[in-house]
């Protein structure tokens, strides 16, 4: 028998068909996180965190920053639920919104750590590093910079500067805690603000 020429094929039916489930899926998936099931968030993660991941690592160039963005991504999305309007635009699409805004605060954030770091240098010790600009390092998200930041330098730089930056402690203080010479104490402190600043400022470019 001689097949229509009106007649899809069967390859063609079968991608519509899948096409059809997959966007049936995330049709109930766009529901049950607009009813606030919170395991939708979970399939989300599942569904959307490579695109999400893929973003973020475009416009970080690290890995494990952009696997940072990307958690914050699906923690603000749920936290921030009553925003996402379904009759607006897609679920994903709202997701990448807000991975967008992420990736702009990683770089403000990079920014502010930067210029505490710049301005750091040039304390006595007799000053705080966490006061030479308190505006600078007061919110968690540049605290979390900061934080891995020093995670990289290894000890016992990175002890000295948890104690500087985190403790408020002067020059002098952190010598006392750790027994340690003030002029060591100093050449550490003098040394990771460089590497610091010089890691920061070759990754703060434009997102």
């Amino acid at each position: 028998m001689q097949t229509s020429v009106n007649e899809p094929s069967t390859s063609h039916t079968r991608a519509t068909q899948v096409l059809s489930v997959k966007e049936t899926a995330d049709l109930e998936l766009t529901g049950r996180f607009f009813a606030g099931d919170e395991s939708a968030v979970r399939d989300m993660y599942e569904r959307w965190s490579s695109l999400v991941y893929t973003i973020a690592f475009r416009s970080t160039r690290n890995s494990e920053d952009a696997a940072d963005v990307t958690q914050s991504v699906f923690v603000s999305a749920w936290k921030g639920r009553a925003g996402f309007d379904p009759n607006a635009g897609a679920l994903p699409a709202w997701l990448l919104g807000i991975c967008r805004r992420k990736i702009a605060d990683f770089y403000s954030a990079k920014v502010r750590v930067e210029i505490a770091a710049t301005q750091a240098i040039e304390s006595d010790d007799s000053e705080p590093i966490h006061q030479v600009d308190t505006v600078s390092i007061d919110t968690i998200v540049d605290r979390v910079v900061l934080a891995d930041e020093l995670g990289r330098l290894g000890d016992p730089q990175q002890k000295i500067m948890e104690l500087a930056f985190f403790n408020d402690l002067t020059h002098i203080q952190i010598a006392s805690v750790l027994d340690l010479p003030l002029g060591t104490v100093k050449s550490h402190i003098r040394r990771s603000l460089d590497r610091l600043k010089t890691r920061l400022e070759a990754t703060s470019v434009t997102p």
